[in-house]
């Protein structure tokens, strides 16, 4: 199937974390240094690290050094990609319910019921 490759399941890996995924919303307002999405959370700047990595590795995020800063942003591709794949899934479940429906449907109207 094309859409159970590794990076897909890198990004839903690294999204399973409340961290990454504040970080995720946080860079959705637009790029910022690496400093300063730091703040907000209580933990030591090279465990905070460590989750940009895990984004980064996956796709989700780049990075580039300017200046004595690191700058991120987010990466839409893989977004796109993960949203395709829910898509994908969201629609294949609808019809198995639609057919699901309408065989209950002919069921009932086969035993004589409302």
């Amino acid at each position: 199937m094309p859409y159970h490759s590794t990076p897909l399941d890198l990004a839903f890996h690294a999204l399973s974390d409340p961290t990454r995924r504040a970080v995720v919303s946080r860079l959705a307002e637009g790029e910022v240094s690496v400093s300063i999405l730091a703040e907000p959370f209580d933990m030591a700047l090279p465990s905070f690290v460590q989750h940009l990595k895990v984004l980064e590795d996956c796709g989700l995020i780049a990075s580039e050094k300017r200046g004595r800063s690191r700058w991120c942003r987010l990466v839409q591709a893989r977004f796109d990609e993960a949203a395709d794949w829910m898509a994908s899934e969201r629609l294949r479940w609808t019809q198995r319910l639609d057919r699901l429906e309408t065989y209950l449907d002919n069921t009932q109207d086969e035993v004589g019921g409302d």
